[in-house]
């Protein structure tokens, strides 16, 4: 298992109001990997990095997925070596790729994170 997908079991064992699922979609390249679903009805997606620096790096199908997609899309980024999570609005994508981690997230660390992503739509 991928760093990416050991990142996103983290995620999901700890958000259990939320009904995850996994995109394996090679027809729309630039999908994020998952679609989330909270209690309060309300869809989202989650595109799961990691990183060993500072950089984040995005195929040009996801920077422009996320541009065209720009609401309810977040971008989640481990970095290896403290295990920061962070995470970020889709709409954030370029500046994310010119910033990299010193950009400031909407929510740090793995709770806050989880909470931000469960209490979408209340």
């Amino acid at each position: 298992m991928g760093p990416e997908a050991k990142l996103y079991k983290k995620i999901k064992k700890a958000t259990p109001t939320i009904s995850w699922n996994r995109i394996e979609n090679l027809s729309l390249p630039g999908m994020p990997d998952t679609l989330g679903y909270t209690k309060y009805n309300q869809f989202f997606t989650v595109e799961f990095k990691v990183t060993k620096g500072n950089k984040v790096r995005f195929s040009p199908h996801q920077i422009g997925w996320h541009m065209r997609h720009p609401y309810n899309t977040f971008i989640c980024v481990e970095a290896l070596g403290p295990g920061t999570v962070k995470l970020y609005e889709g709409s954030e994508i370029k500046e994310l790729v010119a910033c990299g981690l010193t950009l400031e997230a909407c929510a740090s660390e793995l709770d806050a994170c989880c909470l931000k992503l469960e209490t979408l739509g209340q």
